[in-house]
């Protein structure tokens, strides 16, 4: 258990370390192909040492009794995470502009309405829903580690697009919100207007990736657990 911890902290912590303060004098000293490099190194190395590590672990006691009540709402919060991840790979600002174009700030609609940060806060809740439905202490673990880096990243990237873009970010900031549906609930941004690759996207890769923990981990997760 102490490894996998270990592991955790390790893999958190230099990706924040690596992705801001060490950045630039990484960046100034081996170049920016130089510290991409690097980075990926570190990042596929501590990954693999958590998961070395989680697989290592001898399984624990969970912390409490899980039915199909816990089931049931974990299944549905992955669905809404599934729906803002795929929602989050078509016309997302924070996504890397290779032409370096001006662009005007859009109005924000279907997931970024919710959230800025969707594909962070669809890694949030899939930790979340990890320790709903298996609170097993290694792999609570593991969970509040994605967590962390998710949405204490998704913080430390609005600073970073701040300084990067202050002719765009600050008024993206304006219109959507960190917290999910806070935009919508202060008059910010109108619910609606999702794409099929949104809710129909999110639909397939939420039928397969609960599908696929039957093959995966021996045991089936989301409507599965139901069907068959």
């Amino acid at each position: 258990m102490g490894n996998v911890m270990l592991a955790a902290v390790a893999f958190v912590g230099t990706h924040f370390l690596l992705s801001h303060p060490l950045r630039a004098p990484l960046v100034a000293r081996v170049g920016a192909t130089g510290f991409l490099g690097l980075y990926s190194v570190v990042a596929f190395a501590t990954l693999i040492w958590l998961g070395l590590a989680y697989r290592a672990a001898p399984e624990q006691p969970q912390l409490w009794a899980v039915g199909d009540g816990l089931w049931v709402v974990g299944t549905l919060i992955m669905l809404v995470a599934s729906v803002l991840l795929l929602g989050s790979l078509i016309r997302n600002p924070a996504m890397p502009d290779p032409t370096g174009a001006t662009k005007a700030v859009p109005e924000a609609r279907g997931v970024f309405a919710i959230t800025r940060h969707p594909m962070m806060w669809a890694f949030a809740l899939w930790g979340v829903v990890h320790i709903l439905v298996y609170p097993e202490p290694s792999n609570v673990t593991v969970s509040v580690a994605i967590i962390v880096l998710a949405l204490v990243g998704a913080h430390m990237q609005d600073r970073k697009k701040r300084a990067l873009q202050p002719d765009f970010w600050p008024e993206w900031e304006r219109r959507t919100s960190y917290l999910p549906f806070a935009a919508i609930a202060s008059g910010r941004a109108k619910l609606g207007g999702f794409g099929m690759h949104a809710l129909a996207g999110g639909l397939v890769v939420w039928l397969a990736a609960t599908w696929a923990h039957i093959p995966l981990s021996g045991w089936p997760a989301g409507i599965w657990r139901w069907i068959g």
